[in-house]
């Protein structure tokens, strides 16, 4: 019996940004498709009341790495904005 265990969107990101990305792939950086539907079936299910406690932690967690994209995207367009 094998386990697969999926990639969170922490590990995915920090992947990506380990990979030394340029400013602009850093702007226009999106967490995959796979990752963006799985945190909005969470987000539906919150809203109809349905989560369970391990994906309320997983939302949490997806959030967590959503201000921190927003953060670095942000800075990453700054700093291409001041060298343009």
């Amino acid at each position: 019996m094998s386990l697969v265990i999926e990639p969170t969107a922490a590990d995915v990101l920090s992947d990506f940004l380990s990979s030394a990305p340029s400013l602009t792939a850093i702007a226009e950086y999106r967490l995959p498709e796979t990752l963006q539907e799985r945190a909005h079936l969470l987000l539906e299910k919150q809203r109809d009341g349905t989560l369970s406690e391990s994906e309320r932690a997983e939302i949490d967690a997806f959030r967590h790495v959503d201000h921190l994209l927003t953060l670095v995207k942000a800075k990453a367009r700054l700093r291409l904005k001041a060298g343009a």
